[in-house]
């Protein structure tokens, strides 16, 4: 099964798509809070909950579009770096209200902003595997020929959804991809354009997502030969 190239416009318009899904339910819920305040003007219950409801979606909110700026858009200029300490907080604000915790193994260091997007999106892909909770690990080392990661699912009856791994190699069943599956195929596609390897292990009750630069890969090989 040969590789999908999506048009550049189709891309766009697909994570677009996943970025506005993401948001929707919390904002949506902001307003339902706003509506419960002008409805129970003289019930302070009332009030007191549609207040904390309001609090929490915005944060929620915010968090979700903090982590999409890192994980789906530009930051800053093409080529532009990225500070690991921005990807982990803004990783540990998205999992805050989660039942599953994060655990983040890596340096401070500049980093380039496309190796940062597949760390990102790798943990939305992780959470989605431990849909009853449990612990997304997050582990680099090296920076640049020398980079190295993963990211790891641990929690009871961890699965990987059985369309994950053609989507990252970018061959997705019936060829096509929608605003569901755009995550995981975007994040092949941004893992082979930063020349990184994306293996998967699945094991019980822990999904392992693994790479490297293929610098290093081709080292190896040349060295084993």
């Amino acid at each position: 099964m040969t590789t999908l190239t999506l048009d550049s416009l189709d891309l766009a318009a697909l994570v677009a798509s996943r970025v506005c899904h993401d948001v929707i339910n919390p904002v949506s819920a902001i307003i339902n809070g706003l509506e419960v305040l002008d409805e129970n003007v003289d019930d302070p219950e009332m009030r007191q909950h549609a207040l904390e409801l309001v609090r929490s979606s915005a944060q929620s909110a915010s968090a979700k579009l903090q982590f999409c700026r890192l994980a789906f858009g530009a930051s800053g200029s093409i080529g532009a770096m990225i500070d690991t300490g921005d990807a982990e907080r803004v990783a540990r604000h998205l999992f805050e209200n989660e039942r599953t915790k994060l655990e983040w193994d890596a340096p401070r260091i500049l980093l380039a902003k496309n190796k940062v997007k597949v760390i990102l999106n790798l943990c939305l892909i992780a959470n989605a595997c431990i849909y009853r909770g449990g612990i997304v690990a997050v582990k680099i080392s090296g920076e640049d020929a020398d980079f190295a990661y993963s990211v790891e699912a641990r929690g009871t009856n961890a699965k990987l959804p059985s369309a994950i791994p053609g989507l990252l190699e970018g061959k997705p069943e019936n060829d096509a991809v929608d605003g569901n599956s755009i995550q995981p195929f975007y994040t092949g596609v941004v893992a082979r354009a930063s020349n990184l390897t994306l293996n998967v292990v699945v094991e019980a009750d822990c999904v392992a997502f693994a790479g490297r630069s293929m610098e290093i890969v081709e080292k190896n090989d040349a060295e084993a030969a």
